[in-house]
């Protein structure tokens, strides 16, 4: 069994990798940051440990047997729902998968420091932050996106649903969820969510559609 000084050793390494995932996901204002991907790796390497050499005093006494992968396969699952707990929805947009999978791929940094896989778990640490800055960088991304209300009146035409969907495409607008409502004054009602680029915001989408329809009334929220 190694000295508690390497066994500390593996905790500090694991906690430094979980801090250098943390601070990429802290710089883009993520939900889980430093604190949290250091929480992970260091409990991961912690637990991983602790199955590993906690039991192995009581090793080949008659009538135990111990599984020293028990622990481990139960802090995979455990991560997975705290995983699970950044992700969410709304009106028809994820949000958080990759820090999810992040925080996943995280607690597999720790659990190979914590076995004593030193080069595997920091070779792992920095291929998870170059593929989110690669990714990041050159793939459109929805995590890149804006989704805003928009709700605005205008006349009433035969077609308006089709022509304003069309419209919001030109402006490389992404319509989740559109809901039109008559009025008696010959008007209509018309309610989206929608998803934009940051750049984008809600005012300039309304703008752009002040300049094409007779609007009267409009409101715009993120």
């Amino acid at each position: 069994m190694p000295n508690e000084l390497t066994l500390v050793m593996r905790i500090v390494i694991a906690a430094l990798c979980g801090a250098a995932i943390g601070y990429e996901r802290s710089r883009r204002q993520k939900e889980a940051g430093i604190r949290t991907h250091i929480m992970v790796t260091l409990g991961a390497s912690l637990l991983v440990i602790v199955s590993k050499y906690g039991f192995i005093d009581i090793v080949g006494t008659p009538g135990i047997n111990v599984d020293v992968s028990r622990i481990a396969a139960n802090v995979i699952t455990g991560v997975s729902f705290l995983g699970a707990g950044v992700i969410f929805l709304r009106g028809g947009y994820v949000k958080g998968l990759t820090t999810a999978a992040g925080i996943w791929s995280t607690c597999g940094v720790g659990c190979a420091i914590g076995a004593g896989m030193y080069v595997i778990g920091i070779v792992a640490t920095a291929m998870i932050i170059i593929l989110q800055l690669i990714l990041h960088w050159s793939l459109p991304s929805s995590e890149n996106m804006m989704v805003s209300e928009i709700s605005f009146r205008t006349e009433y035409k035969q077609g308006i649903i089709s022509d304003v969907n069309e419209y919001m495409h030109e402006l490389h607008v992404k319509v989740l969820r559109l809901s039109i409502k008559k009025k008696k004054d010959g008007t209509v009602l018309i309610n989206m969510t929608v998803r934009a680029p940051h750049k984008l915001m809600p005012d300039e989408i309304l703008d752009a559609v002040s300049r094409k329809y007779t609007v009267s009334e409009f409101t715009a929220q993120l």
